[in-house]
C-alpha cells in the first residue's frame, strides 16, 4: 500500500476497542482515512486509546459508545460520526461475542437472544443506519466480518455459527440492493485469530500449536492479517468486487482437516 490510497475517506469500525477492531481502524487510518471508532465498553480508557493511535497517525478520530444492539444507539452513534466528519465513506462492523462450548440444544434462549441480537441484528442495524447515509451519498463502502464457523459449522460454535452465517446471506442481500447507489458490500470470514475475544482456544504454546496444525499455513492468524484483507476491500483496488465473501484463514477452507 503507498498510504494514500484511502485519503480523505471517513471511515466507522465498530468494535474496535481491541483485537481485530483495532487492528482495521489503524490500517485503514494508515492508508489516509480519518477513523470513528465504536465499541460497547469505553469506561477501560482502551477505546478513546486507539482513537489516540489514529490520531498519532495524523488522522482526525472519534470515540464513540455504543450497543449495536439497540436501534437507537446506533442511530446516535451515526449521527455523532456525521456531526464530526460530515460523511461516512466507508463501515466496517468488528463488533461482535460469542459464548464458548455451547451446542444449539444446550443453549439457552437468553445466550441465543444475546449472540444474535449483538452479532446478526447488530451488524443489520448497522449496515442500515449507515446504509441510509451512503444512498444518500450515492456512494459507500460495506464491510462485515463473518467467520470460518459461518461458511462451515465448527464444534462448540452454537449460536455464533448461525449468527455469522446470517451475515453472509445479509451481505450477498445489501451487495444486491445497494449496488444501484454505488456501494459495495462484501464480507471476510477470518480463521482463528489471536485475540482476547478467543484466546481460550489458543493460551499457550501447546494449544495454539495443535490449533495452527489444523491450518494448511501452518499458523494461527494475527489481527493483521486481517486488517489487510479490510484494507483491500475498503479501497479502489476492489472496486469491482461487491457480495463476496473472502475467507481470510490460512487455507483452513480448502481442506477443514489438519495438515500433516
Amino acid at each position: 500500500m503507498n498510504n494514500a490510497k484511502l485519503e480523505g475517506k471517513i471511515a466507522l469500525v465498530t468494535g474496535a476497542r481491541r483485537g481485530i477492531g483495532r487492528a482495521v481502524a489503524l490500517a485503514l487510518a494508515g492508508e489516509g482515512a480519518d477513523v470513528a471508532v465504536a465499541d460497547v465498553v469505553m469506561e477501560d480508557g482502551r477505546l478513546e486509546k486507539v482513537a489516540g493511535e489514529v490520531r498519532a497517525l495524523g488522522r482526525s478520530s472519534l470515540a464513540v459508545k455504543v450497543d449495536i444492539s439497540q436501534a437507537g444507539e446506533v442511530v446516535a452513534m451515526t449521527r455523532a460520526v456525521l456531526d464530526q466528519f460530515g460523511r461516512i465513506d466507508i463501515l466496517v462492523n468488528c463488533a461482535g461475542v460469542w459464548i464458548p462450548g455451547q451446542t444449539l440444544v444446550e443453549c439457552p434462549e437468553a445466550d441465543w437472544d444475546r449472540v444474535i441480537n449483538t452479532n446478526l441484528k447488530g451488524t443489520y442495524l448497522c449496515c442500515q443506519s449507515v446504509g441510509r447515509v451512503m444512498v444518500g451519498q450515492r456512494a459507500g463502502n460495506i464491510i462485515n466480518l463473518s467467520s470460518q464457523v459461518g461458511l462451515n459449522p465448527g464444534a462448540g460454535a452454537g449460536a455464533y455459527s448461525i449468527s455469522k452465517a446470517g451475515i453472509i446471506m445479509m451481505t450477498r442481500q445489501l451487495a444486491l440492493e445497494l449496488a444501484h447507489a454505488g456501494i459495495r458490500v462484501n464480507a471476510l470470514a477470518p480463521g482463528i485469530v489471536k485475540t482476547d475475544f478467543n484466546i481460550d482456544l489458543w493460551r499457550g504454546p501447546e494449544n495454539e500449536s495443535r490449533m495452527a496444525g489444523m491450518v494448511p499455513l501452518g499458523r494461527l492468524a494475527e489481527p493483521d492479517d486481517i486488517a489487510r484483507a479490510a484494507l483491500f476491500l475498503a479501497s479502489d483496488d476492489s472496486a469491482y468486487i461487491t457480495g463476496a465473501v473472502i475467507p481470510v484463514d490460512g487455507g483452513w477452507q480448502v481442506t477443514g482437516t489438519p495438515r500433516s
